[in-house]
């Protein structure tokens, strides 16, 4: 399919069974009422030790929901990858395994690159300049504390202040680049997930890489920038507007929808 017949296709797609996308929009309410409700109680549990056990009860049925939602979005991106025009409906046990698979997806494809971003941050000795500055500024405020001068000044800090600027900057440099890789091998590792049922596959990241060549990497770029982009422009039209601001409650979870399916049949191409 072309980027235009993929992003046309997606957009109309969660309209065709209104009676899922309720269901779906009804599990983000209740999970978001217990999120806030389990924070309630764990500021509550500060001072009634009784409490914390409530929060932690409404923070795991959270967790279980969510595992449920995220398994049922990997079966609108199968649905994508078979160009079923039908929207899935809810197999509340399969949909919590492949939910509970795609959390550990999800963990994965974060911790390799904050695992790379740590590395970059050590070799340009970030930490070790962010001490050096810190205990600077200590000093000069212990010797003003103490009498010994009047004012804390950066100048006899510049070369480290400086050293300190310059590793933050290419270390926020490589995150931003590796973080933004990730995000698109870790959306073809939710594609592997659908299309095979298989967690090994989703984590093989090698693979993932090569079905984004398989594909074409314009191709998927393309379409991922589209989504971004009109999902942003609702998402301001929608905060611009406080009357349409309560919308956001159907319209977010349609849009959730659509970047999947969209998905699904942009994976479609080498299924």
């Amino acid at each position: 399919m072309n980027v235009k017949e993929i992003i046309k296709d997606a957009f109309v797609f969660p309209s065709k069974d209104i009676k899922v996308l309720l269901i779906y929009i009804v599990l983000t309410i209740i999970a978001g009422a217990l999120t806030f409700g389990g924070a309630i109680f764990y500021v509550i549990g500060l001072f009634n030790p009784e409490s914390t056990l409530i929060a932690g009860f409404a923070f795991i049925a959270v967790m279980l929901i969510g595992w449920v939602t995220s398994g049922y979005l990997i079966s609108v991106i199968k649905s994508g990858i078979d160009r079923d025009d039908k929207v899935p409906k809810f197999n509340w046990w399969e949909n919590f395994m492949t939910g509970f698979d795609n959390f550990v997806v999800t963990i994965v494809y974060f911790l390799i690159p904050a695992f790379i971003v740590a590395v970059v941050g050590y070799a340009t000795n970030i930490y070790g300049n962010l001490i050096v500055v810190v205990q600077g500024l200590f000093v000069q405020i212990m010797n003003v504390m103490m009498g010994v001068s009047t004012t804390v000044s950066i100048e006899p800090l510049a070369p480290a202040i400086a050293n300190l600027v310059t590793s933050i900057a290419i270390t926020a440099t490589v995150a931003i680049i590796v973080f933004i890789i990730f995000a698109f091998l870790e959306t073809m590792a939710e594609a592997r997930l659908a299309n095979t049922g298989s967690l090994s596959e989703a984590l093989n990241v090698f693979e993932a890489a090569r079905d984004i060549r398989r594909i074409g990497i314009g191709k998927v770029i393309i379409v991922m920038l589209i989504i971004v982009i009109i999902i942003a422009i609702i998402n301001m039209i929608l905060s611009i507007i406080p009357l349409l601001s309560i919308l956001s409650i159907i319209i977010s979870p349609y849009l959730i929808f659509f970047a999947q399916r969209a998905i699904g049949l942009l994976y479609s191409d080498i299924a």
